[in-house]
């Protein structure tokens, strides 16, 4: 009886303690065949499974066919709706043969509901026929590294056997992606209304992701996937104070729980750090280069707290010449900065001079004030 009462305090007090210091969620357990997870920004990985396994992956594809024709600048053009598009077998929105519709109404049906033939009429409206978007597609590709991945459709069916990526090329693809408002905006939409040519009524598209639908509070878009051969298919991007992250997974069971789990991951072991500020450059020995020298933009990671006690950031920069007397000789770049970590080179930019060539980032009114009472109480500060 007495050792019985012991397990029993044992236990409660293991559940106290738990409860009071709560362990770092850990990315074990992840049930797909292949998944990772990266900081936005950065894109450095904070967790991969097989990222760079060949494998095929649905309607994840359809990322790639929204980018390109989200940057056709074709948008508001309106699209006469082919055969061929209405007879795309799979997930469809339901289109007419010979209708018209606009080009942004098209790319919400395929973000939202996964058309497979509004994937078909925006190749052929955007590439000349859907070989031709292919050819672009897979341009695209090369362009921003996925050095893993060949496009053979726009919309990820299984109708061909070169069609297939990993799930480190569709994180680039959807890092490079994010970075355009329009496609940020549609792939965070819960729902759309779009006209319907022989009805009164609107259709009325909702979106299938069911992280951004109500299952994840931190979700801001991303794009299901299905098909026999692939299995589910799923990248989801999230937000939480300004850190945001990206997963993709494929072949995964337990896609939703997976995404959650991965995101809450970041959040919960890591901290975007703002390792140095755009702007001037001060404490910097080189008389010549004093309060002239800028970088044009944040250097910002993700960093557990052990890490940043590890990061060094190092300048340099040319030697001036005779000839920079006159500011208007100095080149517009005069150096660089490295930041490493553990010796591992992370970021890497260019150093400025401030020769009225290059435009200076400008401070914020609470930097211009920061700025002015440390000069008047004589404290330089680090740039």
């Amino acid at each position: 009886m007495l050792y019985r009462k012991k397990v029993i305090f044992g236990f409660i007090i293991i559940f106290l303690l738990l409860t009071i210091f709560p362990c770092n969620s850990t990315a074990t357990g992840v049930s797909a065949k292949a998944a990772i997870l990266i900081e936005q920004e950065s894109g450095r990985i904070l967790y991969e499974k097989e990222a760079h396994t060949k494998m095929r992956i649905a309607s994840i594809t359809k990322i790639m066919t929204a980018i390109l024709a989200i940057e056709s600048g074709k948008m508001d053009e309106m699209v006469t709706v082919s055969e061929r598009a209405v007879q795309a077998e799979g997930s469809a929105v339901y289109l007419q043969k010979g209708e018209k519709i606009k080009l942004e109404d098209l790319v919400y049906g395929l973000m939202l509901r996964s058309g497979n033939d509004a994937a078909v009429a925006i190749a052929e409206h955007v590439g000349g026929s859907l070989e031709g978007f292919v050819v672009l597609m897979n341009q695209k590709a090369q362009e921003i590294g996925m050095t893993n991945t060949e496009f053979a459709n726009p919309h990820g069916l299984d109708d061909h056997e070169n069609h297939f990526s990993t799930a480190y090329d569709m994180a680039i693809l959807t890092q490079y992606a994010m970075k355009n408002e329009t496609y940020q905006k549609i792939s965070g939409t819960e729902t759309h209304k779009a006209p319907n040519p022989n009805e009164k009524w609107e259709r009325e598209w909702e979106n299938k992701n069911k992280l951004l639908t109500g299952l994840y509070k931190y979700t801001t878009g991303g794009k299901t996937g299905y098909t026999v051969r692939a299995k589910r298919t799923l990248v989801s991007t999230a937000s939480k104070d300004g850190f945001n992250t990206i997963v993709v997974t494929l072949n995964d069971p337990d896609d939703w729980q997976d995404h959650m789990n991965l995101h809450d991951y970041a959040f919960n072991n890591y901290e975007l750090v703002n390792l140095k500020k755009q702007g001037t450059l001060n404490k910097i020995d080189n008389e010549f280069y004093k309060n002239r020298v800028f970088i044009d933009r944040n250097v910002q990671y993700p960093l557990t707290t052990d890490e940043q006690e590890k990061v060094k950031i190092s300048l340099s920069l040319l030697t001036p010449s005779k000839a920079w007397e006159d500011l208007k000789n100095v080149p517009n770049i005069v150096g660089q900065m490295s930041v490493k970590l553990d010796e591992k080179e992370i970021a890497k930019l260019p150093i400025y001079f401030d020769n009225g060539k290059v435009e200076k980032p400008k401070d914020t009114f609470w930097q211009l004030f920061k700025n002015l009472f440390l000069a008047t109480v004589g404290v330089n500060k680090d740039g």
